[in-house]
């Protein structure tokens, strides 16, 4: 029997003011297996809206507003997070919180799932997520500047779930430039191009790329063909077009069919 993994775009849209009718909702993602729905991230957009999803359990990758402040009345199952994230949304009223250790293992509705930590905010650490099922594996990171242990976190996954801020310009920032959320400490912050994260997946053997925290130039875009393209033939690293999903998206390994449903 192959092994399948289920993935819904419920949301693709970064922490940005424009919207469109395909970006719609801050990122989510719904990963099913048969055994139940885990949710992935839940930003303020989702705040009220949980409950209608029916998530057995929530996976959150970082504590900024787009990613877990939809929490912010409590959650109708347990929610996973790291301590650093769980100081992020103190005072939240989560009834069943659960710490998630980077490195470590844990099951969560019949998928086995492992926290690897990033770069991204030196005020909310972000963690990225391998989710597995049997061979089936996928890397989900929607915010990121760079994977610390990248090929252990990339090792057998057949598609990478990554940042879609930007599609070639830089959003890394270095201390020294007058942004609220700069590093303390030297570390770079922001959000790492598509072009370079095709990169990483050339290099680490990931055959499948999809790219979801969409930002201004792929939202306000004229439309999602256009900037998936532009992505795929300025990157030129060798393996077919990533995808750009909408809100609403369907996606399902192994047999890498997509269902959009009408507007």
């Amino acid at each position: 029997m192959r092994s399948t993994i289920n993935i819904r775009f419920l949301g693709t849209r970064g922490y940005i003011d424009v919207k469109s009718r395909l970006h719609r909702r801050h990122s989510s993602a719904l990963f099913s297996c048969g055994h139940g729905r885990m949710m992935m991230d839940c930003g303020e957009d989702w705040l009220g809206r949980v409950a209608g999803i029916g998530p057995d359990a929530i996976l959150i990758t970082h504590g900024h507003p787009d990613h877990a402040f939809g929490l912010r009345r409590g959650a109708p199952c347990p929610v996973h997070a790291t301590r650093e994230t769980w100081r992020n949304l103190a005072g939240f009223p989560i009834a069943e919180p659960r710490i998630i250790t980077p490195g470590v293992p844990f099951r969560v509705v019949g998928l086995t799932v492992e926290a690897f930590e990033l770069v991204h905010s030196t005020r909310a650490t972000a963690v990225g997520y391998r989710i597995t099922r049997g061979r089936a594996s996928v890397f989900y990171v929607p915010d990121v500047v760079y994977i610390k242990e990248r090929r252990e976190a990339l090792r057998g996954c057949r598609v990478y779930i990554g940042d879609g801020a930007t599609i070639i310009r830089s959003m890394v920032r270095k201390p020294g430039a007058a942004l609220s959320d700069m590093g303390r400490s030297g570390q770079l912050i922001g959000h790492m191009p598509i072009r370079t994260q095709l990169t990483w997946c050339a290099k680490e053997g990931v055959p499948e790329a999809i790219f979801t925290h969409c930002g201004t130039e792929i939202v306000a875009g004229t439309n999602g063909n256009s900037a998936r393209s532009s992505a795929a033939s300025r990157a030129s690293v060798g393996f077919q077009a990533p995808a750009l999903p909408t809100t609403e998206w369907n996606w399902t390994w192994p047999s890498r069919r997509c269902a959009v449903p009408s507007a």
